[in-house]
């Protein structure tokens, strides 16, 4: 599948520094910020720098160091959060599974407990 990237975005125009953001936490690879429409009390997302339109985009062509790099930015997310007691990753992925902006991210979701994602979890 062709991947094409939209640098238009608004978390193009966030990593461009167009767009402030209320960053919780960044490294080489990544951009962490908390959402501006929250779903729960804890809820941030986690952006990689290099321009990825979804997870599968991210995982097939991202460089083994933006793949570390992202992951230590989730793991250091999730330690800032203090979401110990649980949390949930999401990465919604094209129209189908509702993504809203066409670059890769993940939410970090807790704070609270949270319901079933799907009936019958």
């Amino acid at each position: 599948m062709p991947f094409t990237y939209d640098d238009q975005n608004i978390f193009a125009k966030i990593l461009r520094g167009e767009i402030p953001n209320s960053t919780v936490f960044e490294n080489d690879h990544a951009l962490a910020f908390h959402d501006i429409n929250p779903g729960a009390k804890v809820h941030v997302l986690v952006i990689p720098k290099g321009p990825y339109v979804s997870l599968d985009h991210f995982a097939a062509q991202a460089t083994a160091p933006e793949q570390v790099g992202f992951m230590a930015a989730v793991a250091e997310v999730c330690r800032i959060s203090g979401v110990e007691e649980g949390f949930r990753a999401i990465a919604n992925t094209r129209a189908h599974g509702v993504q809203d902006v066409p670059h890769f991210h993940m939410h970090i979701i807790g704070g609270a407990q949270l319901g079933r994602m799907l009936p019958g979890d």
